[in-house]
This record gives structure tokens, sequence and C-alpha cells, in this order.
């Protein structure tokens, strides 16, 4: 057998999410079907549809960002900005995804996880917003406040720095991975009231 780690790990997440969508996908069905019969129609159908679409939206994240991306697939832009919408939409932290033409999966896939160390430096909120021009994408994220993360930036200027990652932090172990398979360096700029992400 010949697989890199890093496959391994994006073949993993793919099976992870290929055999929860369809489960989750049912009882999404469900709740459609009960409440087209009248009897499902007070703040606990709410709820569990809130998190049933939750779970669905987070599902298609992570099978962007943590499955499989090999080969000549693409993703569109649409795609890419409801996922984003999906999940950011109504918390204090909002996403937008700029691009509408088609997106190489293996593109989209690094630029989901520079939005997941993104998040994980805004815990108060703020805002991220992911563009292309001329061949270059950028993911900046905008906040009054940022997390301390030094040690994680470090791993995304040179993957081999030393850090404590966690499940909570893997994105920022894994980013650099992406970015090496696709032959791209990532470049880090902070300052006091932005972060910006470019490859």
């Amino acid at each position: 057998m010949n697989v890199r780690s890093n496959d391994l790990v994006s073949l993993i997440g793919s099976r992870i999410c290929h055999d929860l969508i369809s489960p989750i996908g049912a009882i999404g069905n469900g709740i459609e079907l009960i409440s087209l019969t009248g009897s499902g129609s007070g703040p606990e159908m709410a709820l569990i549809s809130e998190s049933v679409n939750n779970a669905q939206a987070r599902i298609r994240f992570y099978r962007i960002a943590f499955g499989a991306s090999n080969g000549g697939q693409n993703v569109a832009g649409s795609e890419a900005a409801e996922i984003m919408r999906d999940i950011y939409g109504t918390g204090r932290l909002s996403v937008t995804w700029e691009p509408r033409g088609e997106v190489r999966r293996a593109e989209a896939k690094l630029l989901f996880l520079l939005v997941q160390c993104l998040e994980s430096a805004m815990p108060h909120g703020g805002r991220i917003v992911v563009a292309a021009s001329n061949g270059r994408w950028t993911t900046t994220g905008s906040a009054a406040k940022f997390r301390n993360l030094a040690e994680f930036w470090d791993l995304l200027r040179e993957p081999s720095a030393e850090a404590e990652v966690g499940p909570d932090t893997i994105q920022f172990a894994l980013a650099p991975l992406q970015a090496a398979d696709l032959g791209r360096r990532l470049d880090l700029q902070i300052s006091p009231t932005d972060i910006r992400i470019a490859f």
C-alpha cells in the first residue's frame, strides 16, 4: 500500500462524511414530511429542523475541507458561497465567498481550511472574505480583536515549526500540507485588525 498520511486523513474525512450524510438527510426528509401533515409546527420541531440543517451544512463543509480532493474535480463558486452562508449566515462571524466561477476542488479544500484557521482566531466574531484575482487567492479575516495563535500561524509559515496541535487546531497542520500538494506557498500578513492569507 502506497498512501501518504495526508491522503489517509482525507480518505477518512471523505468516509465519515459519506456515512453521515445519508442518515442526516433522512432525518431532514422525515421532518419535512411531518411538517406537511401539520403535526410538527411547534418550537421543538423548529429546533430539530434547524439542527439538522446546520448538521447538513457542516458535513458539506467538512467534505470539502477534510475530504479527498484528487483528480480534476471542481467546486462551483455558488456552492461554496451557499455552504458559507448556511454555516455563518446568522452568527457573529460572517464569511463571504466572492468568486462566482468554478474552483479546483484541491484549492477549495485549502481555502476552507484557511477559513477555519481564521475562525479559530476570531472567537468574538468578525468578517472573513475569500477573494481571487489573477490566479491568486486571498482569505482575509477582519475583527476588533484576535485570539493569540502565534505558534499556529508559525505552522503556516513553516510546516516544520513546533506547535501542540489538537482537534480544534488540526486545520493549521493540514493547510500547509495541502498548499504543498498544490505546489503553493502560503503568504501570511497579520495586523491588529486584519489577518490575510494568500497563495
